[in-house]
């Protein structure tokens, strides 16, 4: 029989719930259980395809094409598996389905209430994806805060799920805060007794506790909560922050959570293997390498909302052991400016999706300037029709070119909306959505990165490169580096002579995961890498002393480059190795090398 894990959340949002329930799918996956992890939403949308990235964070979007929260991206990553529709649910889709089972009759005259006919569709819909997935155990996560009354036909739904399915069938796990306030910075207790108690109110005593808190939380305060809240004291799970998502699961592990989790629902398993996991983990802690990848987008001011990216830039560093910084970059702020300001300081580039108008021009120069300067880049959907309107305009010259998403009058409509996206006058749900078959081009960098010659994967757009376009672009030396198997639509394209400078129209971060990281984020953070070496090897060649004069004349630092026959990424880095130097040689400097000089 299918055991049932529900997650809550108490005193804050955003408290981790997500990160908890994946983290636990996790450990479990590794004692041989079949998981899967659905997410339950109290947002009256359908789902979350039109919601504000600045408020909601990133659309997610599964092989079947559902456009979910951030959420299930974690689950996908975390367990290593796809998971479909079926695993979001929220109040629109609900009561969507009870309002159409009633204009049937399927209620036979009833008078259709929130208890019990939307409360047993919250409960057939968590029992379709047991059933459809064949799981030994469905983590549902429960989104909102307990107490928020958007989520009471949820959490009613959840309360009745223990009478329905038995003793030890059932398991809920509240996550709260333990904040650290006061003059004296004490750790504090109280708001996790007050969430407790909101939810004991509803009906439901909760078996596990995951408290989150910045500090260690210790044997007397773990007593404390055990008595107020009447959870075991074992079943107190210290849930203190980590350097990154990844080392969390290791870290509930060391708190016997799984043990918990197991007593309360009567089962036994094998010894768990987390090797792999933890090999991953020290990967992301100790790499032998760093680099830095710059992200030009329109949401940078919430890193949420590209969540998936940036995750998946992580994965590429794991496979080349190489920790990643990323550079944000609002794109807005790019035009009308020198690239080079934003930009010779980084090892690679992404452009990723996004919509509108907004920052467009800054997101060309951005993939102008990676063109011209060999720098790393991966174009991530709109990121693709970025850099096909800038080799348009630059390499073509095919002045004004455009997408007719920005510019629906441009001259040239190098990218424009799908033929049979035209008509469609609906937003949600009606784009060119989940999983679709890529041809990959002989001989293309693509077919290096991929090792073969048909790849699957997910896309979310309404726009593709124009096909009358594409002869143009083709005789001026842009590669198609994969289309679809009919061959009308673009899926990637590539710069010739280029270290590394591909992009695709469908989203390779979706299927990224830690243990099993996306090619195209491989290649791109071994490009940054190697971009490294060769120009900390050109940075050694460019002689500092007469970089320094020509400063102390006035020049600016791009003058003084081109005057050496230096680029301005070698001039940067070579001055950089100076000042370091100076600062560690006991204030011993080279003649006619200034300390301010080399400092500034």
């Amino acid at each position: 029989m299918t055991k049932y894990i529900f997650v809550t959340g108490g005193v804050v949002s955003s408290i981790g719930k997500g990160i908890a329930s994946a983290s636990l799918g996790r450990l479990l996956k590794n004692r041989g259980f079949y998981v899967t992890i659905m997410k339950v939403d109290p947002y009256v949308n359908a789902d979350a395809g039109t919601m504000n990235p600045f408020q909601h964070g990133e659309v997610f979007v599964t092989e079947d094409g559902a456009e979910t929260d951030l959420d299930l991206g974690h689950y996908e990553r975390f367990i290593d598996e796809n998971l479909s529709r079926l695993n979001s649910v929220t109040t629109g889709s609900v009561y969507g389905s009870v309002v159409s089972k009633e204009r049937r009759g399927d209620y036979l005259g009833a008078c259709v209430q929130v208890v019990p006919h939307i409360t047993d569709e919250i409960k057939d819909q968590i029992r379709r994806v047991a059933r459809d997935s064949g799981a030994d155990v469905v983590i549902v996560e429960v989104g909102g805060t307990v107490g928020d009354i958007e989520g009471l036909p949820f959490l009613e739904a959840i309360r009745q799920f223990r009478k329905d399915l038995g003793p030890g069938n059932s398991l809920h796990m509240h996550v709260t805060l333990v904040p650290h306030v006061g003059p004296a910075g004490e750790l504090k207790t109280k708001p996790t007794q007050h969430s407790v108690i909101k939810l004991r109110e509803i009906g439901i005593q909760p078996d596990i506790l995951i408290c989150r808190s910045k500090h260690p939380i210790s044997e007397e305060m773990r007593a404390k909560i055990s008595l107020f809240c009447d959870v075991e004291k074992e079943a107190v799970i210290e849930g203190q922050d980590a350097d990154s998502i990844y080392e969390i699961p290791l870290h509930l592990e060391a708190a016997s959570l799984p043990q918990q989790v197991l007593r309360v629902l009567g089962l036994s398993s094998k010894e768990p293997e987390l090797n792999e996991w933890r090999s991953m983990v020290n990967a992301i802690k100790s790499p032998a390498h760093t680099a830095t990848v710059a992200i030009v987008g329109k949401y940078t001011h919430l890193k949420g909302a590209y969540e998936s990216v940036i995750e998946a830039v992580t994965h590429g560093g794991i496979a080349n052991n190489c920790g990643v910084r990323i550079k944000w970059i609002e794109s807005s702020d790019m035009e009308g400016q020198d690239p080079a300001r934003f930009l010779s300081d980084v090892d690679a580039l992404i452009v990723p999706g996004g919509f509108g108008e907004r920052g467009v021009e800054g997101k060309i120069e951005a993939v102008r300037w990676a063109r011209e300067n060999n720098l790393p880049y991966l174009g991530l959907c709109y990121g693709l029709q970025m850099a096909v309107i800038e080799y348009a305009r630059n390499v073509c010259g095919l002045k004004g070119a455009n997408t007719t998403e920005v510019a629906p009058e441009t001259p040239h409509p190098v990218i424009d909306l799908m033929p049979d996206q035209v008509g469609v006058d609906r937003k949600g749900g009606t784009m060119r959505l989940g999983v679709y078959a890529c041809r990959i081009a002989p001989d293309s960098l693509a077919e290096r990165i991929y090792k073969d010659k048909l790849t699957y994967e997910r896309h979310r757009h309404r726009f593709e490169v124009n096909n009358e376009y594409r002869a143009p672009l083709i005789r001026k030396g842009l590669v198609i580096g994969g289309t679809s198997p009919d061959g009308r639509l673009v899926e990637m394209i590539e710069v010739p002579g280029h270290p590394f400078f591909i992009a695709s129209q469908f989203h390779p971060e979706f299927k990224s995961r830690p243990t099993r990281p996306h090619p195209l984020f491989v290649g791109l953070v071994k490009a940054a890498v190697e971009r490294q070496r060769e120009l900390g090897q050109s940075a050694a060649e460019v002689p500092v002393a007469p970089l320094l004069s020509a400063l102390a004349e006035g020049q600016t630092l791009e003058q003084a480059a081109a005057a050496l026959g230096a680029r301005i990424t070698d001039a940067r880095k070579a001055l950089a190795r100076a000042a370091e130097a100076l600062g560690s040689d006991n204030g011993h400097r080279p003649a006619g090398e200034p300390a301010q000089s080399l400092a500034s």
